[in-house]
C-alpha cells in the first residue's frame, strides 16, 4: 500500500493531501532511469579500462601464443641462416678454391628479393601484427634465395669436380713402357746429339730402349686421334688426344694395337716397340704436348715413381747423351 503524503497549508491552517501528477511521476521515473544509465555507462567504461572482457582476454591470450610461436619461428629461421652462412663460407673458401673457381660475390648472395613492394598488399591491410608477419616473410624469402644460390653453386662445384676427375684420369701420369728399374730410360728432353747428323739438336721427348715387341701403354685416358705409318721421322707412331689440351705421341713402333677414334684408358696396350722411321735401335720415342707445346715427359711420370726413383730419372734425363732417333718437332 502506497504512503499518502500531506503538507501544511498556512492559509487554511490545515494539512492538505499532496496530489502527485502523472506527468511528475513520468519525469521522475525518466530522471531515475537516466541517472541509472549514466552510472551504468560510467561503470562499464571504468571496468573496460582496467578489466578485460572474456572475449578480449581470449584474444590477448591467443595473440601472446602467436607471438611466442613467431619468436620460435624467428629463432629457427635465424639458425637456418647461420648454418647457411657456414656452408657459404666453406663453399667460397674450400670447395671453390680446390676446384679453382671464383667465389660468389657477397653482393649476389645478399641481393634483395623484391623489397617492400613484394608485401604491399599485406602492409596496406588492417592486420594488427602485419609488421611481424612481413618481417618473418622477409627472413624466410632471404633464406630461400640464399639456399637457391648455394644449390646452384654446388651444381657448379659438382661439375668442376667431375671435370677434375676426368682431368686426373686423362692427364699423362705413367711411363709408356714397363720400366721398374729405370734402365730403359735412355735419353731425355732437351738438346741431344743427333745419331745421324752428329750435331746437337732439340730432342722433344724421352727415349726408352726396349726389345722389339715390348708393349707400349697409354699414359692417360683419351682418344686415339692418329695412327701413322712412315719410313721417316717417327716411323709408325700414334697420337692420343687426352682432352684438356693434353696430347701424347708414341714413335718408332713395330705395330699398332688400336685404331683412330678408339677410346683408351691409362695403362691400356696401344702398340709395340719397334725400329721404324729414322731410328738407330729398337726404342720408343715418347712426347707430351700441352696446347701444342712440347713438355718434358719426366714431369708426367708421377703416378708410378716414388721420390727416390724420380730423383734418379731426373739425373738420367740431365745426361746429354745421344738420342736413338732423328726427327724434328712435328
Amino acid at each position: 500500500m502506497s504512503k499518502i503524503k500531506y503538507y501544511y497549508d498556512t492559509e487554511t491552517c490545515k494539512y492538505e493531501r499532496i496530489k502527485v501528477k502523472k506527468r511528475d511521476v513520468v519525469i521522475n521515473a525518466l530522471g531515475f532511469l537516466s541517472l541509472a544509465l549514466v552510472l551504468s555507462v560510467g561503470i562499464i567504461v571504468v571496468l573496460g579500462q582496467y578489466f578485460d572482457s572474456p572475449k578480449e582476454a581470449a584474444l590477448k591470450e591467443e595473440n601472446n601464443e602467436l607471438k611466442l610461436y613467431y619468436d620460435l619461428m624467428k629463432d629457427q629461421v635465424d639458425g637456418m641462416d647461420a648454418m647457411l652462412g657456414v656452408l657459404q663460407e666453406k663453399d667460397d673458401n674450400v670447395y671453390r678454391v680446390v676446384f679453382e673457381a671464383e667465389p660468389i660475390p657477397e653482393t649476389v648472395r645478399e641481393a634483395g628479393s623484391g623489397g617492400a613492394l613484394r608485401y604491399r598488399q599485406l602492409l596496406e591491410s588492417d592486420m594488427e601484427n602485419k609488421n611481424l608477419v612481413v618481417s618473418a616473410l622477409e627472413k624466410i624469402d632471404n633464406v630461400k634465395k640464399k639456399m637457391y644460390i648455394q644449390t646452384k653453386s654446388y651444381d657448379e662445384v659438382m661439375a668442376l669436380a667431375l671435370d677434375k676427375e676426368r682431368l686426373y684420369s686423362s692427364m699423362p701420369a705413367i711411363q709408356p713402357v714397363s720400366n721398374k728399374d729405370l734402365r730403359r730410360f735412355s735419353s731425355g728432353f732437351g738438346y741431344r746429339t743427333d745419331p745421324i747428323f752428329k750435331v746437337k739438336r732439340m730432342h722433344y721427348g724421352s727415349d726408352f730402349s726396349a726389345e722389339q715387341g715390348t708393349p707400349i701403354y697409354a699414359t692417360g685416358d683419351g682418344v686415339v686421334s692418329k695412327t701413322t705409318s712412315s719410313t721417316i721421322g717417327y716411323g709408325k707412331h700414334i697420337i692420343i688426344d687426352h682432352g684438356f689440351g693434353y696430347e701424347t705421341l708414341y714413335g718408332h713402333m713395330s705395330r699398332f694395337a688400336v685404331r683412330p677414334g678408339q677410346k683408351v684408358k691409362r695403362g691400356e696396350v696401344i702398340g709395340y716397340v719397334g725400329n721404324s722411321g729414322k731410328s738407330t735401335a729398337p726404342h720408343l720415342h715418347y712426347e707430351v704436348h700441352i696446347n701444342g707445346v712440347a713438355k718434358d715427359p719426366i714431369n708426367y711420370f708421377f703416378k708410378d715413381l716414388n721420390a727416390a726413383e724420380y730423383e734418379e730419372i731426373l739425373r738420367l734425363s740431365s745426361i746429354e747423351n745421344q738420342s736413338l732417333g732423328s726427327y724434328s718437332y712435328r
